[in-house]
């Protein structure tokens, strides 16, 4: 099986270059070409000889993902990339242009076993984790295709990362490495359904990235009819590893609360959901759900999401409104991707 050098970290690489007869250097030079220069293949890489490149193509594999589609919003620039994965496989990714930089949300399994029912990722199932390398080179080609730096990276498309854990913590090493693209850990947020034992295991790492909840409910009985994630961790069992990982890190933790018309959205659920995340450093991030075709959910006005809002600034919660970016392309995770499945079968 050939080696995955996108996935290895700079030791890896050296020690590989050196057990096929070539000089320690050389690792390094590879190494800066992948993570600084962002070569989408070893014919870039000028400083190499032919003989070493060929070597190169014929013992490892080099992970440069192509686009398959690129949709642009008119309204935000929000752009929507398709990528195709080697073994035909396709995942999605998208750059959100702020004024604090470029943001890149990407997708770290292909499909998605969780089965929320608003989102579009899991509607055709989980097939495989991405490696390592195909969650970088989502950002690395797409910083390269707006000939740009991405500064804040988002994993929170289609898939659950710490159910691709180790995978995940490679990706975040390789990413923030001070060799490489070396973007800093607090610019990195984790998005989870709620794997109570991986949240403890991540709490352990020390890590400074940002963790966010997908919670999306009040209460076990509402979180159990959206999220089946639910069946195998209660609620309360989740804040109380969310707020543990807040205190072991001192990391303020964010919650996503996607608001759905008649679900979740009432004054009630304003006032168990304050009661649910009690004191606690944290952050609410309301998201009018996007709506999907399969599903009959519907997004809650306007005026009930600030009223939403407001009912939990009342008890000094820090809230936002996510701004709704790139509604007027297949912006919501797996719309594009489902798209382009239905049009292969069609």
């Amino acid at each position: 099986m050939s080696q995955d050098v996108k996935s290895m970290t700079l030791s890896e690489l050296t020690e590989y270059i050196v057990s096929i007869g070539e000089p320690t250097f050389r690792g390094k030079q590879i190494y800066d070409w992948m993570h600084i220069h962002l070569a989408r293949s070893y014919d870039e890489m000028t400083n190499l000889s032919k003989s070493l490149r060929e070597k190169l193509r014929d013992t490892t594999s080099y992970i440069a993902l192509e686009a398959e589609e690129i949709q642009i919003s008119k309204e935000d620039g929000t752009r929507k990339y398709l990528f195709a994965l080697s073994d035909g496989n396709m995942v999605e990714s998208v750059l959100m242009r702020y004024k604090h930089g470029l943001s890149v949300c990407i997708s770290s399994q292909v499909g998605c076993k969780m089965g929320c029912r608003f989102c579009a990722s899991t509607i055709d199932g989980f097939l495989r984790n991405l490696t390592p390398s195909e969650m970088l080179d989502q950002i690395y080609a797409i910083s390269k295709d707006v000939g740009e730096r991405i500064s804040n990276v988002v994993v929170m498309g289609t898939g659950e990362p710490l159910d691709n854990y180790d995978n995940l913590l490679r990706f975040i090493d390789l990413l923030t490495n001070q060799d490489g693209y070396n973007i800093s850990q607090r610019n990195i947020t984790v998005s989870t359904c709620g794997i109570v034992p991986r949240i403890y295991d991540l709490a352990k790492e020390k890590l400074t990235i940002t963790l966010a909840l997908s919670l999306h409910a009040s209460t076990q009985e509402k979180r159990l009819e959206i999220m089946p994630v639910a069946n195998s961790y209660d609620i309360n069992e989740v804040v109380e590893a969310m707020k543990y990982y807040a205190n072991s890190t001192g990391r303020r933790i964010t919650y996503e609360y996607t608001l759905i018309a008649g679900v979740n959205d009432s004054d009630l659920d304003a006032k168990n959901l304050t009661k649910l995340i009690g004191n606690c450093p944290c952050h609410i991030n309301l998201i009018p759900v996007n709506p999907i075709s399969e599903r009959d959910y519907n997004s809650t006005s306007s005026e009930g999401v600030l009223r939403f809002k407001k009912k939990l600034e009342k008890n000094a919660i820090n809230v936002t409104i996510r701004r709704e970016m790139g509604r007027d392309i297949d912006g919501a995770c797996g719309q594009l991707r489902r798209k382009k499945l239905k049009e292969g079968l069609s």
